[in-house]
């Protein structure tokens, strides 16, 4: 009997881990530091060096991460801030609890990430709409960098920050720089399920700017200055765990490797799949660390393709089956242009397979397998 499959299977990491990982948290818990002990200065500093940045600030999530890049920035009520809808909700969250207007713009088809093209619409939006722009929130969906070229040449005109929510695609590169060099400002989550995950919640900012640094560390302890008990800003507190950091340490030290091994998996499911199914794409001169692999199926039999791939133990997710600007929370704010159709329609195709650095040749044969045979005795599946 096939043993089950894992859609990401943390396990196994933690198994190839548990020694080191085990000695590395109970040092910690035995040096009785436990709020910003010293691994986290030293998980700031070795995720500094793998990015090629100046500064890495541990944050308790990913979430928070973006909120502080914003209050660093000192956005307010009246500001627009401008990002994809298609994504997890976090993104937009953080601009709304400043109370901060996000625009929402559509994506690309190949990539998922926010469309280029969307970004002059999507600033006249905001100012029709009496709203100051601010910044651009570009979010590195399902493992792989947004095209930087164009929305840096945007942001650079237009005066306005940029953000990096590269909470799915911390570790990738774009045109020979990674993910942490690019923009004002990169966010990373490490979320257990993220590509650099750790055993609970836990983020970072990254900045190559001193001034943000300085008021980032700050803002997520309180907005203290030189003494804890004195604060010179309002802050919040959002401060990277040190037993997290500690085996985050450990994790860093393997995640190349594991990126490898992700483009490994990835490799074969386009090897197997391509000529039935539409595979992800990637950016020329770009490296994606495949958070999820996503397809694209016809949005009338997705649901029929799920429940075979489920009555052969096979998981799968849809990520995101709405987009933003469709969800109740988020319906009042505005939409740049005509609505954001590529979004809708990726909303109803999109179909992530199991994807992980453990994923072994025979379990993913047997995936791509039964995908293979979903869809060449069903055609109208294949977009």
């Amino acid at each position: 009997m096939r043993p089950p499959i894992e859609f990401i299977d943390l396990k196994a990491q933690q198994h190839r881990l548990a020694g080191a990982v085990q000695k590395a948290a109970l040092a910690a818990i035995e040096s009785a530091q436990y709020i910003l002990g010293p691994q986290v200065t030293e998980f700031e500093e070795k995720l500094a060096a793998f990015c090629g940045a100046r500064h890495v600030i541990g944050t308790a999530n990913g979430t928070d991460a973006i909120g502080i890049c914003l209050m660093t920035l000192g956005v307010r009520p009246g500001d627009a801030i401008i990002c994809p809808a298609f994504t997890f909700a976090a993104t937009a969250e953080a601009v709304a609890w400043l109370g901060a207007t996000p625009i929402f713009v559509d994506i690309d088809e190949d990539s998922f990430n926010l469309d280029p093209a969307q970004l002059p619409i999507a600033l006249d939006t905001a100012k029709r709409a009496g709203l100051k722009p601010r910044a651009v929130i570009a979010v590195d969906l399902f493992g792989q960098p947004a095209d930087y070229d164009a929305i840096e040449n945007f942001c650079r005109n237009e005066k306005l920050a940029l953000i990096c929510d590269s909470a799915q695609g911390f570790g990738a590169t774009y045109k020979g720089r990674r993910t942490g060099q690019i923009g004002d400002f990169t966010t990373a989550s490490f979320f257990p399920a993220k590509p650099l995950g750790c055993y609970g919640d836990g983020g970072a900012i990254v900045t190559n700017s001193d001034e943000s640094a300085e008021i980032i560390r700050s803002l997520r302890f309180h907005g203290k200055g030189d003494d804890k008990y004195e604060h010179v800003r309002i802050g919040m507190n959002s401060r990277l765990d040190t037993i997290q950091a500690a085996i985050l340490i450990e994790k860093l030290a393997i995640f190349e490797d594991e990126i490898a091994a992700r483009q490994a998996v990835a490799n074969r499911y386009d090897a197997g799949l391509h000529d039935v199914v539409k595979t992800p794409s990637v950016m020329p001169d770009c490296r994606s660390v495949w958070a999820q692999y996503t397809l694209r199926v016809d949005p009338r039999r997705r649901s029929a393709l799920m429940a075979e791939l489920k009555s052969k133990g096979i998981p799968t997710a849809v990520y995101y089956p709405k987009p933003l600007n469709e969800q109740e929370a988020y319906r009042r704010f505005p939409v740049a242009g005509n609505g954001l159709p590529t979004s809708t329609q990726a909303a109803s195709e999109v179909l992530s397979l199991p994807m992980h650095p453990y994923l072994d040749a025979d379990t993913q044969d047997y995936i791509i397998e039964s995908v293979r045979e979903a869809l060449l005795g069903r055609q109208s599946i294949a977009v």
